[in-house]
């Protein structure tokens, strides 16, 4: 296990920025999801959508040059680019609705082997509200799960989800530090994995049934 937590943040973010193609238009979720902007490689164009209401979100700001007035849907601070445009909630969610996002980029509380996806409620505890999620899960054509392996030791990737669920069987992907799960009509595979990782680490760390693909990379990060 990767023990820095910021470098497994890292890690996550690097290898998502990798799975964009130029002009598509990307929606990234609150906490780790938002670091993938600052990962993208030179030469590809993403289109960030953040659904409190802007087109053309950039990477966090430099020190120094923060706007207060600039914040994705969590409220933390980030740029505009040259080409962005602001719009109100109701536009956003419209385009959201519509199927013109390509990839929405979330977190998990927990995610299982069947896609189904719990990120918005641990029953007893105060929690903001669902914000976006449920819309963005079934408005996205791809969504992807960006999370630890585990929390306080505890596989965060399940059979099946014990809490809430935000929606069934909707994720296509789950990237973690250790590895990358593709959900297929087969089972979750395992299609890539860390260089410092191994098979049986990844197993003993996930409390799914997987298969290892036949084709199983090594995560470009």
């Amino acid at each position: 296990m990767i023990e820095d937590v910021n470098l497994a943040k890292t890690i996550i973010a690097r290898r998502i920025a990798r799975e964009f193609k130029d002009n598509q238009l990307v929606n990234l979720g609150i906490g780790l999801p938002t670091l993938v902007a600052n990962h993208i490689p030179a030469g590809i164009n993403v289109i960030f959508q953040s659904e409190n209401g802007i087109i053309g979100m950039g990477p966090a700001p430099l020190p120094g040059h923060e706007n207060p007035d600039i914040t994705n849907a969590g409220g933390a601070l980030v740029t505009v680019l040259p080409y962005g445009c602001y719009f109100d909630t109701a536009m956003s969610f419209a385009l959201i609705r519509g199927k013109h996002v390509e990839y929405t980029v979330l977190g998990a509380l927990e995610v299982d082997q069947e896609g189904s996806l719990a990120s918005w409620i641990i029953p007893g505890k105060k929690v903001p509200g669902m914000g976006g999620a449920m819309d963005l899960v079934v408005g996205a054509k791809n969504v992807i799960i960006s999370t630890l392996h585990t929390e306080r030791g505890k596989p965060k990737i399940l059979k099946k989800c014990s809490l809430p669920l935000t929606a069934k069987h909707v994720v296509k992907m789950i990237v973690t530090e250790l590895a990358v799960f593709r959900v297929t009509p087969g089972g979750l595979a395992l299609i890539e994995i860390n260089k410092d990782s191994t098979v049986d680490e990844i197993r003993a760390n996930t409390a799914a049934d997987f298969i290892v693909s036949e084709h199983l990379k090594t995560m470009e990060v």
